[in-house]
């Protein structure tokens, strides 16, 4: 939709997205940075939303899921008007899905660059914000489903079928190339192969197979979760712009809790 306001048109948009993060911006501004349906990840102004009678303040708190409509004028998106479909707030009273859901937006800003679209990313993140709001099976399984979700949409599935050197049907193997993502056969170069269990291999296959709502069905031992915890955290270090850096966190808080 366009909108001409003096000598400029605007472009104004309506999308359902979540609220990775803000900060304030200007004297009552803030602004946010939004993974939406439509427009992918963006930055918005939202003006006043430090005003303590703002009707906008409660669309800028992090983890905020629901419907905003903005323009986009020369250089900047502007919040127009938002409806909270879902907040998410009840995750700040724990902190291990604090913890985890600061991850997943953490995953989502080193991933993705601004405007770039991805529908089933999105919907992903959505489907484990309510997983997690409502304590569906395991946390640290579903966020290892969402991990490898996450390599799969942004390009750097892996592939655990074919030797990812010569392209040989494989039945089964342990050794991944960091380098190529995926398994290597006997006969290949294994410089840059990495040993993981074969129960491990085969849990990365169905995790990869299955939609993330169904990952509570399985049960994934101490043992694996901290080798596919280890294994995805290198691809994910080595794919994107920078290292998540909740993950040293997580590794505290386990540490913490074990002590």
């Amino acid at each position: 939709m366009l909108l001409y306001l003096g000598d400029d048109f605007l472009s104004i948009f309506k999308t359902r997205a979540l609220v990775l993060k803000n900060k304030d911006f200007k004297e009552n501004d803030r602004l946010i940075w939004l993974f939406t349906e439509k427009l992918g990840k963006i930055s918005v102004v939202v003006h006043g939303a430090r005003k303590t009678k703002s009707k906008n303040m409660f669309l800028t708190l992090p983890f905020c899921f629901g419907e905003y409509v903005v323009f986009k004028g020369k250089s900047m998106y502007t919040l127009n008007e938002g409806q909270i479909e879902e907040s998410f707030q009840s995750l700040l009273n724990d902190l291990d899905t604090l913890t985890y859901a600061s991850y997943l937006n953490e995953l989502i800003e080193i991933s993705m660059v601004e405007e770039e679209v991805n529908k089933e990313l999105f919907k992903d993140l959505i489907v484990t914000y309510y997983l997690i709001k409502n304590k569906v099976g395991d946390l640290e399984s579903l966020i290892r489903a969402f991990e490898v979700k996450l390599l799969k949409h942004t390009g750097y599935g892996l592939n655990l079928e074919t030797c990812c050197q010569c392209g040989k049907k494989l039945n089964t193997s342990n050794l991944i190339s960091i380098q190529y993502f995926g398994v290597i056969c006997s006969e290949c170069n294994k410089n840059s192969a990495y040993s993981i269990s074969f129960a491990a291999v085969n849990t990365l296959k169905y995790l990869i197979k299955i939609p993330l709502e169904n990952v509570y069905k399985t049960i994934i031992s101490k043992e694996v979760k901290e080798e596919l915890e280890n294994l995805l955290s290198i691809f994910i270090s080595q794919s994107y712009a920078k290292k998540p850096n909740s993950l040293e966190f997580i590794k505290l808080l386990r540490s913490d809790k074990n002590g």
